[in-house]
């Protein structure tokens, strides 16, 4: 299974926008499914629900350091490469969804936000572009991490 329907999946089975990109990724980083959604948890609906950056990019940024940071403190040079290659994937995500805050994908889709989870009935899935935004984001990952791996 590809990465975005992975994430596609995670999303519609209940786990916030962070979770499913970051669970999407979670194995072939060296964590269990468990480990990567609870470590991602607060960041759903735009951190916390607060709205901000949306949690599907917050969730890429989990997955690439994951993929390609650094444990060393002092690496300059790698932090220097990791944040361009997020400010790449979130300027192509902007590119393709007209944003990267949580607030104005939802404005942009004519839903209300909210600060506290809403039930996941049929009503909320038709009405929010989240589940697209999760696989955009785990496709972003999965194709420009592949071609800096080349």
């Amino acid at each position: 299974m590809k990465h975005e329907e992975r994430a596609r999946e995670l999303f519609l089975s209940g786990y916030n926008c962070a979770q499913a990109v970051a669970g999407a990724f979670a194995e072939e980083c060296g964590l269990t499914l468990e480990e990567a959604v609870r470590a991602t948890a607060a960041l759903g609906g735009g951190v916390g629900g607060m709205r901000e950056v949306c949690g599907a990019v917050l969730g890429m940024g989990v997955a690439l350091g994951l993929k390609e940071g650094s444990s060393e403190p002092k690496d300059r040079a790698a932090k220097a490469a990791l944040y361009a290659h997020m400010q790449a994937l979130s300027a192509k995500f902007r590119e393709e969804n007209g944003s990267i805050v949580c607030r104005e994908l939802l404005e942009r889709a004519k839903t209300a936000a909210a600060s506290m989870p809403a039930e996941r009935d049929a009503s909320y899935y038709k009405k929010r572009p989240c589940a697209e935004l999760v696989a955009c984001a785990a496709r972003l990952i999965e194709e420009n991490t592949e071609k800096s791996a080349d």
